[in-house]
């Protein structure tokens, strides 16, 4: 019997992260959740998915825009399980606002979190996956990597980003059983898009509910938000066998979104 991969989900305790961590978790693969949150809920969550699933499951709180911390967590990562197999990219933050009035430090704090921890990890992670000759890389990027919105300026050019560098390691990577590619939602109900919300609202001075209606969903044809599970499955598809062949693409799932 093969032994189980391990997957280091980045921004695993909440949203998007986490339930992508749980689809890997119905697989039988270990995990190394990463993201910040109360400490015994995180605890909790951990012991949680290990004895659900019978994996064994390790948390590290560190700050992926800190090359330091990352690397820290990498070498956690192989003390335990030995390596990393699955890597997804998933950690991000959001700020909206007028670019005249956008703060320099939420630039750089976007463009660290959402665009540099990615390239932090990656880097640490393929050698250990062109050794093994496999190795799958998920960087969840946006239907904002692919098009964009008004106020939005570091996470728009952020997401951008990650689909630029999804594309160029795929094909430093082609050769060597490694896959790398992105995947892109639209609006998914998470606590990081219930927070845009009311900072829309604001920045546009509308109603909440016409956020929602107006702005949010207008944007998505089938006017409905993206399930966080449909999101988790497709990034288990994207790290099985029958998707070895698929490498360097930008996936939208965005309810139509990007067909306009």
């Amino acid at each position: 019997m093969n032994a189980p991969k391990t997957a280091l989900i980045t921004g695993s305790t909440s949203g998007i992260g986490l339930e992508i961590a749980r689809e890997f978790a119905k697989q039988g693969t270990n995990l190394v959740l990463n993201g910040f949150g109360n400490a015994q809920e995180i605890e909790t969550l951990r012991a949680g998915l290990a004895k659900e699933h019978k994996i064994e499951v390790i948390y590290s709180p560190a700050d992926i825009s800190k090359p330091a911390d990352m690397a820290q967590m990498i070498a956690l990562a192989e003390s335990k399980f030995g390596g990393v197999d699955i890597l997804v990219n998933n950690a991000g933050i959001q700020f909206v606002s007028p670019i005249e009035e956008f703060p320099i430090e939420k630039w750089d704090a976007i463009l660290s979190i959402n665009l540099s921890g990615a390239f932090y990890a990656t880097r640490l992670v393929v050698p250990y996956m062109r050794k093994k000759k496999w190795g799958r890389i998920i960087n969840m990027s946006s239907a904002h990597g692919l098009v964009a919105s008004p106020f939005k300026a570091a996470y728009v050019a952020a997401k951008h980003g990650l689909l630029g560098l999804t594309k160029t390691v795929a094909l430093e990577t082609a050769e060597a059983g490694i896959t790398v590619n992105a995947i892109c939602p639209g609006y998914v109900m998470t606590p990081l898009v219930q927070k845009q919300i009311p900072d829309t609202a604001k920045a546009r001075g509308i109603s909440e509910e016409a956020v929602i209606r107006d702005v949010i969903l207008e944007a998505q044809p089938t006017k409905k938000f993206v399930e966080v599970s449909d999101v988790g499955a497709l990034a288990v598809f994207l790290a099985s066998d029958a998707a070895a062949s698929i490498t360097g693409a930008a996936l939208s799932i965005d309810g139509g979104w990007t067909a306009h």
